[in-house]
């Protein structure tokens, strides 16, 4: 027996016939339908694309009652719908699973109808009834899908990732403060993970610092495709039942009201058919991702110990490291990092097999790339502002380790190559190895150089910069 009440819900019909909506739903029968229809994985799109479409609404309706195409009654209320929206409001009936009916229509229409009932609402009408404000005739006048869906996620994307390029210039400036800092701390090489000659911490973290500040201008030059908008398109491309100005000024209106340097596309077929700027930018996000892993791998290795690492540096402790081992203090911060950057080369793949998918005038797998793609700026601006504020601004190195390794390291042997020769110097590291004593001893044993020689050869300093001189014996 069906214990539903009746009145909790209205009917509405479609093409297709007619379905039960819930009552107070501003959304509609299209709504209703992909929430039966594809009760996939529970996550919905990202309020940030839902508002791009929104956005998308607003200046559609601003500029055909502009033009005389939209009754100005009817276009007011969808632009203060809109607004509305735009002002936090109605968050919750957008309700359409991330993997829905191909190409996005399913959200779209979501957006349709709760912008439809908000505007029937406000004109004294009753949820439903799209004799006063319709979905697909007003709200959705000139537009289709196929060019809404990829604007919006062009400017989803570029609204998103401002953030995740500030926390990246604040990240690469906390990496050059402390390679300024650690400049005089001279450690071991590592090639292969064996000896090899020394660096200074300094320069190591400058390295760091300069690979993330190439990834961000990445980042940015992967922007600039996504600000070509195909809206206007329609269907095809050809912009069938659209005005022949409006592309133009619609463009106009969202670059107005997203602070975006918004461009109508030269090409509304490529704009619509490709959708190689998302993996243009995807890439440029793994690429992003690279970097950290080892960075974060890095960080992780000098971190090691206390006690049996390599203990160069110390990482801020930011909370217990494990529910057996009394004391322990793990690298979270960085071991986080990592499972984020993982997940960003996962999403990579998704939206890279996505976006060759698509067939003559339309990519159906939009979908998929929307949310993969801003799930990835999410979790790396986040990620990488918590690894600015909670790991890098924190590390401390232990300069003494750091100076035991470096002159204990066979590495330093290869400044005598130009003294002693190759050959020499290979007979001193293999004697170190054999006996277990320091290559100064073995050399002064050998009476290869004098004290001050050596001195003056193994100097750390000297030995992590180019030398004008070599030492004549």
């Amino acid at each position: 027996m069906n214990n539903e009440r009746t009145d909790s819900f209205r009917i509405e019909k479609d093409y297709m016939g007619e379905m039960r909506v819930p009552k107070d739903a501003y959304y509609g029968v299209q709504t209703a339908r992909a929430i039966e229809n594809f009760p996939i994985s529970g996550q919905s799109s990202q309020p940030v694309f839902t508002t791009s479409i929104v956005q998308i609404k607003k200046a559609a309706a601003m500029v055909h009652v502009e033009i005389g195409c939209l009754d100005s009654r009817i276009g007011n209320m969808v632009i203060l719908a809109c607004d509305r929206i735009l002002n936090g409001e109605f968050q919750d009936q957008f309700v359409v699973d991330v993997y829905q009916a191909g190409a996005g229509t399913s959200h779209h229409m979501n957006v349709n109808e709760v912008v439809a009932n908000i505007a029937i609402e406000m004109l004294g009408g009753t949820k439903g009834d799209y004799s006063v404000v319709h979905p697909n005739d007003h709200v959705n006048y000139g537009q289709s899908t196929n060019d809404v869906y990829p604007t919006a996620m062009r400017i989803a994307a570029l609204q998103s990732s401002k953030k995740l390029i500030k926390n990246l210039y604040a990240l690469t400036e906390t990496f050059n403060q402390k390679a300024k800092s650690f400049d005089s701390v001279v450690k071991s090489g590592r090639t292969h993970l064996q000896d090899a000659v020394p660096i200074r911490v300094g320069q190591e973290f400058s390295g760091y610092a300069a690979s993330l500040l190439k990834a961000a201008k990445g980042i940015e030059k992967a922007s600039e495709n996504l600000k070509d908008l195909g809206i206007g398109g329609s269907a095809v491309g050809t912009g069938i039942n659209t005005h022949p100005e409006y592309a133009g000024k619609v463009v106009e209106k969202l670059r107005e009201m997203t602070n975006l340097d918004l461009k109508e596309s030269k090409n509304r077929f490529e704009s619509m058919q490709s959708n190689a700027s998302f993996v243009e930018f995807s890439g440029a996000l793994r690429t992003l991702s690279v970097e950290l892993i080892r960075i974060a791998n890095d960080l992780r290795l000098m971190n090691s110990g206390p006690n049996t690492g390599l203990a160069e540096i110390d990482l801020p402790a930011v909370q217990p490291g494990s529910s057996i081992m009394p004391g322990k203090v793990n690298p979270v911060i960085p071991e986080m990092m990592n499972m984020v950057c993982f997940s960003v080369i996962g999403n990579d793949v998704s939206i890279t097999l996505a976006a060759q998918a698509g067939q003559f005038e339309l990519n159906v797998m939009m979908p998929v790339i929307q949310y993969k793609l801003l799930d990835s700026v999410l979790i790396l601006t986040n990620a990488v502002r918590i690894f600015n504020e909670k790991c890098v601004s924190g590390i401390t190195v232990n300069a003494a380790r750091c100076q035991d390794y470096a002159i204990r390291s066979l590495g330093i042997v290869t400044v005598l190559n130009p003294i002693i020769g190759y050959s020499k110097a290979a007979e001193v590291v293999k004697e170190s190895i054999r006996t277990g004593k320091s290559v100064k001893e073995i050399i002064q044993q050998w009476g290869l150089l004098s004290v001050d020689q050596l001195d003056q050869v193994l100097s750390p300093i000297s030995m992590t910069e180019p030398r004008a001189k070599e030492v004549s014996v």
